[in-house]
């Protein structure tokens, strides 16, 4: 019998109060042909109503793939767990998925996105559930959130501390999916999978094994249909002994706004002269600066903002190829892409599938992370997963606490506060105007890496901003470089919302970063050096 249906034929298998798991990151491998088929369902027959949605990483985003805001439809969600949710710009009308969760209309937890995988991971072998270390004294604690994001997911724990073997961890029960939508390029008759013209394989397999293993349908949306045995053996990712239902969607984008790019899928690489290097100015500055913490030989976690840039740092001073970097969707070296195609690399060595990689992460066993923050907090803890006023422009944590919680180094970096008018003068730094709201403060809104347990784990931790170079040392955050023409006091005790230490000698952040032209010195000292 032929397992391929059209998106509305699919969807009919979903049931009232089913648990349904999507295989996203964004734009990235979303099905969104199957979300868009599930929502207009339930808006002609009002139904399947009361479903638990699991995302470990968000469905869709503000750039052109709706994804879940298909489903953000009243009494179409009960409860979403989601280590990430669809983001954007302030200035833009939030995700109806936002406003839901704001409204207290549904149940919304966020659950970092490896912890999210092992969740599914444990309900496919029958297993109770997840013991883990990583969220201890962040949000993801009971302690503090314990994940929930409004009230309506707080009078519904899905955490708890436990003591096991004489120590306490945090415990997530498995959940067992009804039906896991996955998406690929091309599916055979008999339903293999195989990713050719995808950036990634994210949890694809996981989550068919979950529903699987659960008596549940798995849902494959692809590009592309073969016949059976065409395939190689090889390339199939998810055999199609797991695979329910085929929906084929030819017109598929292989990201938000990217139809194709063999690129990002790994089938040829692209030129280094066709990435774009970052204009001059203070951002620039501080991902060179971001640089510099760097050893060459490394593996390197890279996230969101100026760290984003740090990979065409390198690229500008002949230093490709020294750093590895791997993000949590799966690739491995290449350069990280930006903006919308974020998740994404180019040139990539390697894809491996994300729980893999969260494994990796969750364990410390990279060495070096960058990261980006909204808040600082006097004990060096850091918020990047709840801004108050606009909540729709963080993501949440996605894989920040799984990346954060054992990292052996950590740089994080962004503005020393916010809506500063800043520019680069004479090798200076001249702030034109103060920024009005201060992103070093007494507490955080929301603790999504706690300064105290990295104090506890000895964890390496330094702050770049565009003023100033911060460590944290003995559960204190301490000035340890002061960006030239910037006044200690004025620029930097003055603007911070608690007492700063000073390292004692202080020394200049290196001159040449402030220079325009230090791509050309470095390439000179370079060629000198070999």
């Amino acid at each position: 019998m032929s397992k391929i249906r059209s998106a509305l034929e699919a969807v009919q298998r979903i049931g009232d109060k089913a648990v349904v798991a999507v295989n996203s990151s964004s734009g990235l491998c979303c099905p969104d042909l199957v979300l868009q088929a599930l929502g207009e369902r339930y808006r002609e027959e009002g139904h399947p109503r009361q479903l638990t949605m699991i995302h470990p990483i968000a469905a869709g985003d503000m750039f052109g793939t709706k994804g879940v805001d298909h489903l953000a439809q009243d009494g179409l969600i009960d409860t979403i767990i989601g280590g990430s949710y669809p983001s954007g710009p302030s200035s833009a009308e939030p995700p109806l998925i936002w406003k839901m969760l704001g409204e207290n209309k549904i149940s919304a937890y966020n659950v970092p996105s490896g912890i999210v995988f092992d969740i599914l991971r444990e309900a496919a072998g029958k297993r109770p559930g997840v013991l883990t270390k990583v969220g201890l004294d962040t949000f993801v604690d009971p302690a503090l959130d314990g994940c929930a994001m409004n009230d309506r997911a707080r009078s519904r724990p899905i955490v708890r501390r436990v003591q096991f073997e004489g120590d306490e961890w945090l415990y997530f029960p498995a959940i067992a999916p009804d039906v896991a939508i996955i998406r690929a390029s091309t599916a055979d008759e008999r339903g293999n999978l195989t990713f050719e013209h995808e950036g990634a394989y994210l949890g694809a397999m996981e989550l068919a094994l979950a529903a699987h293993n659960s008596g549940g349908t798995v849902i494959a949306q692809v590009k592309r249909i073969a016949q059976s045995g065409t395939l190689r053996p090889h390339d199939v990712r998810v055999p199609g002994i797991l695979v329910d239902i085929i929906v084929e969607a030819p017109d598929q984008l292989q990201t938000t706004a990217t139809a194709y790019d063999p690129a990002i899928s790994g089938e040829l690489f692209r030129p280094l002269d066709t990435f774009t290097i970052p204009a001059f100015d203070a951002a620039k500055v501080m991902a060179r600066r971001v640089a510099m913490e760097l050893e060459n030989g490394w593996a390197v976690n890279i996230g969101f903002g100026i760290s984003a840039n740090v990979p065409r740092i390198l690229l500008e001073e002949g230093r490709h190829g020294e750093i590895t970097w791997v993000i949590e969707q799966g690739a491995v070296g290449g350069i990280p892409l930006l903006d919308f195609k974020f998740g994404c690399s180019s040139n990539a060595e390697a894809f491996v599938a994300s729980p893999h990689q969260f494994t990796y992460f969750q364990a410390g066993g990279f060495d070096a992370s960058l990261l980006s923050f909204l808040q600082i907090g006097e004990d060096g803890s850091v918020n990047v997963s709840k801004l108050a006023v606009r909540p729709h422009v963080t993501a949440g944590a996605g894989g920040f606490v799984d990346i954060t919680a054992r990292a052996r180094k950590i740089v994080f970096s962004g503005y020393f506060n916010a809506g500063a008018k800043l520019s680069v003068v004479d090798g200076k730094l001249r702030i034109d105007k103060e920024g009005k709201v201060a992103k070093l403060v007494p507490e955080v809104d929301q603790v999504s890496f706690s300064g105290k347990r990295a104090t506890l784990q000895n964890q390496d931790v330094t702050y770049v901003t565009e003023r100033c170079v911060l460590k944290l040392i003995a559960g204190r955050l301490t000035v340890t470089e002061i960006a030239p023409g910037v006044d200690l006091k004025r620029d930097i005790l003055d603007q911070a919302a608690f007492p700063l230490a000073v390292a004692d000698p202080l020394v200049s952040m290196p001159a040449d970063l402030f220079e325009p032209d230090r791509r050309s010195r470095q390439a000179v000292t370079r060629e000198a050096a070999e």
